[in-house]
């Protein structure tokens, strides 16, 4: 059963993970079984770009058909069952971002705009710089930005999931939230605050 509780729907936080993360899974279909593959991209200028090799299976299943699926998901915490429940091993889950895209993969064939979203990729990959700048003119770059297949995210529908304990009530809710305070690692006390900022809850200490 789908939690509506988890639907995210701003715009802007979505948008804000997605510049976040750099790793996501690529869906495609085969000519026999669905063809998933974890691949870097980055969010540019309100789109998933993608880049590969020009040969290979990935690319010949795009070509095939363009119709593909994208998800880009983070494992915020593990919750333990007994944060909420001395005895039972159903409460047992963990707390999540995830998006899911579904559209067309459409190549990017402009040099100027593969150099764009390279340099970006770039940017975020390695932000200590450390190489030339991506330059279409460069003769460096030039054979570089023929030889790489860049290929762009057309969206035709776009859902997200943000789960930090929205369906609990205040009881279960206060214990998590204090286990994971307790508990005490950095990314704990991350969650602790994303489960108080998309709930609007502040479990009293």
């Amino acid at each position: 059963m789908r939690r509506t509780a988890y639907e995210m729907t701003s715009e802007e936080e979505i948008e804000q993970f997605l510049g976040e993360m750099s790793f996501g899974t690529l869906v495609m279909q085969g000519e026999e079984w669905p063809y998933a593959v974890p691949l870097n991209y980055v969010y540019h200028r309100k789109s998933i770009y993608l880049h590969g090799s020009k040969a290979g299976h990935k690319m010949e299943a795009i070509r095939a058909c363009g119709n593909v699926a994208f998800s880009v998901c983070k494992e915020y915490a593990l919750i333990p069952s007994y944060f909420s429940d001395p005895l039972l091993a159903c409460p047992a889950t963990s707390y999540f971002k995830s998006v899911l895209i579904r559209g067309r993969a459409e190549a990017v064939e402009d040099a100027a705009e593969k150099a764009d979203v390279l340099g970006a990729l770039m940017r975020k990959l390695q932000p200590e710089g450390g190489y030339s700048p991506i330059d279409p003119a460069d003769p460096a770059y030039v054979p570089r930005l023929q030889g790489v297949a860049v290929f762009r995210l057309n969206a035709e529908s776009l859902s997200a999931k943000f789960a930090f304990g929205q369906h609990l009530n205040e009881e279960r809710f206060a214990k998590v939230c204090e286990g994971l305070r307790e508990r005490g690692t950095e990314g704990d006390l991350h969650t602790a605050d994303l489960m108080e900022k998309y709930t609007g809850r502040c479990p009293v200490e």
